[in-house]
């Protein structure tokens, strides 16, 4: 039996091999963990679909394999059934699914015919349904999906409906048909400039280190969001009163186990914020030029490891309780510091606070996180004098930058979203931090 590596989420297609917990001539029993594997921002371990006694290993540690490649081979345990190659997880109607992506062709029928024969029609008007990170494919190859036939539920396209349409478009190529079977995509991107290798080695020693999934996750998403059209909008926050309560209420914390920083504070008046303003809270489907406007309020908060940065989410947080915040946000920093936090984890964020605070931080412009329309940057606050009922007294203040897409919000949201939080962290209510 052989085991491939399956499409463990969404938009997910490469990995990096973290560590083999088996080694060849060991038993392993069904959903036994036998290698633990880095996604994206995530590590996981992968489970054995069966039992059985493992035969060959096909990839070493920290080699990068992609979904559908070959990473272990078993020998399945007396009495089991022997089957063909599987991707783990995989159920009988998963494997039939899979095996309709790429239907047969009748003899009589052409590649050119099925293309030219099939165009999406909805009496919506609305576009094929295909997840985001498909349209994106699609754009950036000026691809019209309404030429692609969906193959999962409902007929969704997935990724595998768009590599067979590219096969059917080369396989016309192959075949010499003219130039007008090709779909017209004015839209296509002009080709990036290409790369040219600088050899540093002629100006000194160098070292090379290959760039971890993580960064270049980080590096992709930050391209990405670079090209949004970004407005940076700085206020200050007087947090004196903030931190009285924090210090008032911490002990009482402690005993229930949780540490209560300043974090929490942020996600209760961010979430109360992005609820009246929801135009903060919100998404561009580009490929319908429509603003999607969430009912939910998913914050993802920047956490410093030593990977490097990684944004969990926090799901609901305008329904939750200030301390069920703190006890949810110390979890979910700890198992994203110890790489444990899983993909669904990472995903979903309606908005991200990005706290440099606790590193001594002051003004920065961080980049919104796209699809995300709006980021919150938060810097350490420092003693201060400031004008408090016409004396000049001592406060702390920090400093706060609002960065946000112009596309969706002007000034004037941005201002007003900013006086808000402005306002809720310097009259916190006490009652909302008193354990009940």
């Amino acid at each position: 039996m052989d085991i491939k590596l399956p499409r463990l989420a969404e938009g997910v297609e490469t990995g990096t091999v973290v560590s083999i917990l088996v080694s060849e001539g060991q038993e392993i029993k069904k959903d036994q963990p036998f290698m633990e594997l880095e996604t994206q921002k995530a590590v996981g371990s992968i489970p054995a679909p069966e039992s059985g006694t493992v035969t060959k290993i096909h990839v070493k540690e920290g080699m990068e394999v992609s979904v559908g490649q070959l990473l272990l081979s078993i020998a399945p345990a007396a009495g089991a059934a022997i089957g063909e190659a599987v991707q783990i997880s995989s159920t009988p109607s998963e494997r039939k699914k899979t095996s309709a992506l790429q239907p047969a062709i009748r003899s009589e029928e052409t590649p050119q015919d099925r293309i030219e024969d099939y165009r999406y029609e909805s009496k919506t008007g609305l576009s094929p349904p295909a997840a985001p990170s498909i349209r994106k494919i699609a754009r950036d190859l000026g691809i019209d999906l309404a030429r692609v036939r969906g193959s999962d539920s409902g007929g969704r396209i997935v990724l595998e409906d768009v590599r067979a349409y590219i096969q059917q478009l080369q396989q016309i190529a192959f075949q010499g048909a003219p130039s007008s079977s090709w779909p017209a995509h004015p839209s296509v991107p002009a080709a990036r400039p290409a790369v040219t290798a600088v050899d540093f080695a002629k100006w000194g020693p160098v070292r090379r280190e290959r760039m971890s999934a993580l960064r270049r996750t980080v590096s992709q998403r930050m391209a990405q969001s670079w090209a949004i059209p970004k407005i940076n909008q700085f206020d200050d926050a007087d947090i004196t009163g903030l931190l009285a309560l924090r210090k008032k209420y911490a002990p009482l914390y402690e005993k229930k186990q949780t540490h209560l920083t300043l974090t929490p504070f942020i996600l209760n008046v961010v979430g109360k914020a992005l609820r009246k303003h929801p135009r903060v809270n919100t998404s561009i489907d580009e490929t319908t030029n429509e603003i999607i406007f969430k009912d939910y309020c998913h914050i993802g908060v920047a956490v410093d490891t030593e990977a490097g940065l990684i944004v969990p989410v926090l799901r609901d947080v305008d329904k939750k309780t200030l301390l069920d915040l703190a006890r949810e946000l110390n979890e979910l920093t700890e198992k994203t510091r110890q790489r444990k936090v899983t993909i669904d984890e990472l995903q979903g964020g309606t908005f991200t606070i990005s706290n440099q605070g606790s590193i001594g931080g002051s003004y920065f412009t961080p980049i919104i996180y796209a699809p995300q329309v709006a980021i919150l940057g938060i810097g350490q606050g420092s003693p201060r004098p400031a004008v408090n009922d016409g004396k000049v007294v001592v406060r702390t203040i920090t400093p706060l930058c609002l960065a946000y897409d112009h596309r969706v919000l002007d000034g004037g949201d941005a201002v007003r979203f900013l006086k808000e939080i402005v306002a809720g962290l310097q009259s916190f209510p006490e009652s909302e931090v008193k354990i009940k």
